[in-house]
C-alpha cells in the first residue's frame, strides 16, 4: 500500500534482498515520498502497472525476470524515470543498464543522502519541458519532441543517453566540449576518471549519423574532449 502524504512522489522499490528493501522504504518515506516495494522483477512489473509510479528504484539482480528485463518492459510502456541499483562496477554493465532505459545507475554499497541527490536530479530532468523544437547543423536535424534524428532524408532511432548527448552537441555546435560537462550535463555524475562511457556513446552516435557513408560531424579534441563541427 502506498505511504505518505497525498501530494508527495510515489516511488516503487523493486528490491529482493529485504534488509536493503526495508532500509529503502524507512529512509524514502521519512523524506516524505509514498513507497511500494515488491520483491521481484514479475511483481514490480505488476504493481507498475496497476499504479503507476512517479519513479522507479530497480535492482539489476532479481530473482525470476532480472532488472535489465524488467527495465525494458517498464521503458516500453512509460517514461517513468529508472534509479538503478547494482553491486557490479564495470562500464559494461552500466551501458547495458542505461541501454535498456534506465535514467542512472547508483553502485551498491551507496550513501543514502547520495541517493536522494539522484532521485531529485531525476525528478528535475523529468519536470515539463519547453516546446518542441527542431535543431540543425550542416545536414543533420534533431526534433525535441519526438527525440529523433536525421542525416538528410535518412531517419535515425536514438536510445534516450544518445538522444540526451546528440542534444548537448547540438545545443552547442563549434564549442569544444569538455568530458566533465559532458558527465554532468548527459549524466549527471562522473563515472570516474578512468571510465569511457563518453566515448562508447560518442562511437554509438558516430555509426549511427554515418550508417550511410556520411562525413563526420563529431570530432575528437584530444585531451579535451569532443566538438560538433563540418569536416
Amino acid at each position: 500500500m502506498w505511504k505518505g502524504g497525498p501530494l508527495s512522489e510515489r516511488i516503487l522499490v523493486v528490491e529482493d534482498e529485504d534488509r536493503i528493501a526495508q532500509f529503502l522504504e524507512r529512509g524514502l518515506i521519512f523524506e516524505g515520498y509514498r513507497v511500494e516495494v515488491a520483491n521481484d522483477g514479475s511483481e514490480g512489473l505488476r504493481k507498475a502497472r496497476e499504479n503507476p509510479p512517479d519513479l522507479v528504484i530497480l535492482d539489476l539482480m532479481l530473482p525470476g525476470i532480472d532488472g535489465i528485463e524488467v527495465c525494458r518492459r517498464l521503458r516500453a510502456a512509460s517514461d517513468v524515470p529508472i534509479l538503478m541499483l547494482t553491486a557490479k562496477d564495470t562500464v559494461e554493465d552500466r551501458v547495458t543498464g542505461l541501454d535498456a532505459g534506465a535514467d542512472d545507475y547508483l553502485l551498491k554499497p551507496f550513501s543514502f543522502d547520495e541517493l536522494l541527490a539522484r532521485i531529485r536530479a531525476l525528478f528535475r530532468r523529468a519536470a515539463p519541458v519547453s516546446k518542441p523544437e527542431l535543431l540543425a547543423f550542416a545536414d543533420l536535424s534533431l526534433d525535441t519532441g519526438t527525440h529523433r534524428a536525421a542525416r538528410g532524408e535518412r531517419m535515425i532511432d536514438l536510445t534516450a543517453k544518445e538522444y540526451e548527448l546528440l542534444e548537448l552537441f547540438m545545443r552547442h555546435p563549434r564549442q569544444v566540449l569538455s568530458r566533465d560537462l559532458i558527465f554532468d550535463r548527459v549524466w549527471g555524475y562522473d563515472f570516474g576518471g578512468e571510465s569511457n562511457i563518453i566515448e562508447v556513446y560518442v562511437r554509438y552516435l558516430r555509426q549511427k549519423t554515418e550508417q550511410e557513408g556520411e562525413s563526420r560531424l563529431i570530432h575528437t579534441v584530444r585531451g579535451v574532449g569532443y566538438v560538433l563541427r563540418e569536416p
